[in-house]
């Protein structure tokens, strides 16, 4: 006996995000549903404006067949990078296009009011500068300097953000915007970005940020892994070799980050007679061809190295993006990277490992942070639950 497969109407969307044009007849093959039930689920897509027509398709004989894809203009996202000094808010499509951006200058130690009154007030300018209506808007979302529990959206216990330890950041920013607020740390979500932006082929990767701390995105098999409590990634507060008389600000020592995060690497810098006040100023002498700050770079990429070596054969991703402050350094930096990367780690994970530094730069951030607020919203849970809504009010209006 056939049955006819059950694939609903935000399953057979997820097909048309692929970024290509589909015809009926594809998606049937590709479903198994019937043309009939194709065209119901595709209407129901259009009314919700995730979906439209696109180009006309080649004849093979008769009438040519209609295309269909992501309709990227239906609504917008917002994406927040809230940094430890400096705060980054882009609006866009639903392809990720950046349709107006904003940045400041502002200091995460201020507090949460402050810092999201200012996000708030910037998303209603960036709207209104977009010719959109605010209805249009979909979802948030935002990324934070610290440990944040993803599924509630609470920073939890961040080091450096006095006054926002269990503050709840969604319903904060829902009172202004009633759209779903989604929040992670700001390391995953320039994983997102950079992933996004110029690695989309790519489902294992690793971004680690090197900054006044240190810390890691992992993607592996195309999904972000936050772990159990949303720690996955700390790479500062893995321990290294010969380090054991350098105290970390977690208490413990021999860390990573206090090593070669760029206030360790401004001490180095300063003991041998070179001024430089934080991780900036030595990218800054590096540039300028200071062979001591050089020198400092080079040991902090083995150190770092040596951490990822053990990462590597862990997860075995097939590109490491070197992003943050730190990543300004570049091949000096780089190099010390590889040389521990490919002398510890096993020759098959390393065979066709490529050691980078981040294109996206300062956008990572805020292109993840939309690309999180995107994927929820063009989630097949979330298309399902708006196609069952239109269903039920079509009902009602049938029965009024």
């Amino acid at each position: 006996m056939c049955h006819t497969p059950f694939v609903r109407t935000g399953e057979l969307f997820d097909l048309l995000r692929d970024g290509r044009p589909w015809t009926r007849a594809q998606l049937a093959e590709a479903t198994g549903l019937a043309r009939s039930t194709v065209t119901m689920r595709i209407d129901t897509l259009i009314r919700l404006g995730l979906v439209a027509p696109y180009g006309g398709a080649r004849s093979t004989g008769g009438r040519p067949p209609a295309l269909f894809a992501l309709n990227p203009s239906a609504k917008m996202v917002i994406g927040a990078d809230i940094g430890a000094t400096h705060a980054r808010v882009a609006l866009t499509d639903l392809d990720g296009k950046i349709l107006g951006e904003t940045d400041a200058q502002l200091e995460v130690a201020a507090g949460p009011e402050p810092v999201l009154g200012w996000v708030v007030e910037t998303v209603r300018e960036l709207v209104e500068g977009s010719g959109r209506d605010i209805a249009d808007l979909a979802a948030i979302g935002i990324g934070l300097p610290g440990p944040v529990e993803h599924s509630t959206g609470l920073p939890i216990n961040p080091p450096i953000m006095p006054g926002w330890d269990r503050y709840d950041v969604p319903a904060r920013l829902r009172a202004d915007y009633p759209v779903p607020v989604l929040v992670d740390n700001d390391v995953n979500i320039m994983a997102l970005g950079e992933r996004r932006a110029f690695l989309r082929d790519v489902d294992d990767l690793v971004l680690i940020k090197v900054a006044t701390g240190i810390g890691a995105g992992i993607v592996s098999g195309g999904v972000l892994q936050r772990g159990a409590r949303g720690t996955a990634g700390d790479l500062g507060h893995v321990r290294v070799r010969d380090n054991d008389e350098a105290l970390c600000r977690c208490g413990n020592t021999g860390c990573l980050e206090a090593v070669a995060a760029g206030p360790a690497l401004a001490a180095a810098v300063r003991a041998q007679g070179e001024d430089a006040k934080s991780g900036g100023d030595v990218v800054d002498l590096v540039r300028a061809g200071s062979l001591v700050a050089m020198s400092v770079v080079r040991q902090a990429g083995r150190d770092i190295g040596e951490v990822v070596a053990t990462m590597t054969n862990l997860i075995n991703p097939s590109v490491v993006v070197i992003g943050g402050q730190l990543a300004g350094a570049g091949e000096h930096l780089l190099a010390g990277i590889r040389e521990s990367v490919y002398q510890r780690s096993l020759p098959l994970a390393t065979e066709h490992l490529r050691i980078v530094t981040s294109r996206a730069g300062a956008e990572a951030a805020v292109l993840g942070a939309s690309a999180m607020a995107i994927e929820h919203v063009l989630s097949p849970d979330v298309v399902e639950a708006a196609s069952e809504a239109l269903a039920a009010a079509d009902a009602a209006a049938e029965r009024a």
